[in-house]
């Protein structure tokens, strides 16, 4: 209700004040922040209470359960982390800890979002099925974000064909707040508290903010909430921002988001972060590990860093050195932060003596976006979140399990966040409850060295809306309606998708289309409409001048 009577606020005002289109972009990011404002109290910072166990006896001691911690950064590049051989900044800027992780356990060499926005990636992540199975299929976005987003679009001369907002699935929408994943589903983290462990959830989440979808209510015992999307006051003293005037989504979100997060009520009650939120989210995730060292645990930290707002403490800013320009030092001090998270994490472990038998995860929801005007984020590979080219696609995937797998485990398979949830609930010896459909596989006989026979798994599959792609093999088939355009590419020889070969090899694209077609018979609807089309282009970011004959798509959310 919110959502509507704020959108007929908007029109209202738009149509009453006959002002240029820069002075109604200016009231509109005025009621964005007004809304904002007046909606929530944010309470003082206050102490976690972490639920806890010294006294509980691990059950089987012959074979105790393995810890579990799976760490999932926030539109995070590919070539951001050094792992690969990149590095923010041409490699000025390193991550060490995120490295040591990787040259510790498995490497999953060609590994894939679910999605190349964030929260149907996290619906995967936590379920293990495709959004063919769920109906999770589009990222719910706050109230007033479609229109302004549009209308600040129109005011900016980006070169790009126009954003497309559908007033009509607007209406048709149920609010942000209640976009959720549904109850029925099944999540890692209920099979893990079923199995014995102690399930905490530390950062975002986006999958629902009432009842029966909040992560309490999806097998979390305990939530500590990112409540909304600063990582610091604008003002703090100890901040360093970069604003980017050229991406309508970053104005809407610095007009919108202030610094709160909540704990055990999906956002109900809002107190201040106690810090930098990379960090205040790293030393809660300690206390977590230090809390239940005596019982198995599983912790899904979501960090939403680096997603934008772009914003670093003053010390990281410092220490990553004269790096131009400002948004760009600005992005490798939040990655610097993202990596000594890691590495905190890894040393809790190290210091309670868990390290041996933790299992570790680490990935991100998304390819970089092109919307930060960083053009070697997901390098070598092209595309951005927001496409399903390579570069929105990619993602790191490495597992660190002493016990179990071996340092320097290299893998070529295609895996993807699908397979996340039979993972880690094959570590903990449980499996998913009868009658429910698993989309991902077992990554542990990759990883192990256990696999006696062939990956079996040939296809992977993506969408949102019209705009949808399979991998089959080496193949991979992109097909949209907006533009009406396929692009076909044979990865194993074109990993960057530059050759679209589907005029001259019409065989692949007819397999592949049929893959596809199949693949959509029989999903379900989306739960929610698609309210807003975006124009992204392919190999140039938000910042750079769009011209005729440069490659776009279209993106459905």
């Amino acid at each position: 209700m919110r959502k509507r009577v704020l959108l007929a606020l908007i029109l209202v005002v738009i149509a009453l004040v006959g002002v240029a289109l820069l002075q109604r972009v200016e009231i509109l990011l005025g009621l964005v922040k007004f809304q904002s404002d007046r909606e929530f109290v944010v309470a003082p910072n206050a102490p976690i209470l972490w639920q806890s166990d010294p006294q509980h006896a691990r059950p089987d001691a012959q074979k105790p359960l393995p810890n579990i911690i799976l760490i999932v950064a926030d539109d995070l590049g590919y070539n951001d982390i050094s792992t690969f051989g990149g590095g923010v900044a041409g490699g000025r800027v390193q991550t060490p800890h995120i490295d040591q992780l990787a040259e510790q356990g498995a490497v999953f060499n060609q590994s894939y979002a679910g999605n190349a926005t964030c929260a149907p990636s996290r619906a995967m992540i936590m379920t293990g099925r495709y959004p063919t199975r769920t109906g999770f299929e589009f990222t719910p976005t706050p109230s007033g974000m479609g229109p302004m987003v549009s209308m600040v679009s129109a005011s900016i001369d980006s070169g790009l064909p126009p954003g497309i907002f559908s007033e009509v699935n607007n209406d048709a929408a149920v609010s942000y707040e209640e976009q959720g994943l549904p109850a029925a589903e099944v999540t890692i983290a209920e099979l893990l508290r079923d199995k014995g462990y102690y399930t905490a959830h530390i950062g975002k989440w986006h999958l629902g903010r009432v009842k029966g979808s909040i992560p309490n209510d999806q097998g979390f015992d305990d939530s500590l909430l990112m409540a909304s999307g600063l990582y610091l006051p604008e003002d703090d003293p100890n901040v360093v921002n970069a604003k980017l005037a050229f991406d309508p989504i970053d104005q809407f979100l610095w007009a919108r988001l202030n610094y709160a997060a909540s704990f055990n009520n999906g956002g109900d009650q809002r107190f201040e972060p106690g810090g930098y939120l990379t960090d205040y989210w790293t030393d809660e995730s300690i206390a977590v590990i230090r809390a239940n060292k005596n019982r198995p645990f599983f912790l899904y930290l979501a960090h939403w860093g680096t997603h934008t707002p772009l914003q670093a403490t003053r010390e990281d800013y410092d220490a990553v050195g004269d790096i131009q320009p400002h948004r760009l030092r600005v992005y490798a001090a939040m990655v610097r932060a993202l990596d000594r998270s890691v590495g905190r994490v890894m040393s809790a472990l190290e210091d309670e003596g868990l390290a041996e038998n933790t299992l570790v995860m680490f990935t991100s929801d998304n390819g970089g976006a092109g919307y930060l005007g960083l053009p070697d984020i997901n390098a070598p590979y092209r595309g951005w979140k927001l496409t399903n080219f390579e570069g929105g696609l990619r993602v790191p995937l490495f597992i660190k399990w002493p016990l179990r797998i071996a340092p320097d485990t290299l893998i070529d398979a295609p895996v993807a966040h699908i397979d996340i949830l039979p993972t880690l609930a094959a570590a903990a010896g449980t499996v998913s409850p009868p009658g429910v459909d698993i989309d991902g596989l077992n990554l542990l006989p990759l990883a192990t060295g256990d696999n006696a026979q062939r990956w079996p798994r040939t296809t992977l599959f993506w969408q949102s809306g019209y705009y949808r792609a399979v991998r089959h093999g080496d193949w991979k088939l992109q097909v949209s309606e907006r533009p009406q355009k396929n692009w076909l590419y044979n990865l194993a020889d074109d990993p960057a998708e530059r050759n679209n070969l589907a005029t001259t090899r019409v065989d692949k694209l007819k397999q592949l289309q049929a893959l596809l077609d199949k693949h959509g018979e029989s999903s379900r609807p989306p739960l929610y409409p698609f309210v807003a089309e975006m124009p992204v282009a392919v190999d140039k970011t938000l910042a750079d001048y769009f011209e005729s004959g440069d490659e776009y798509i279209y993106w459905p959310n």
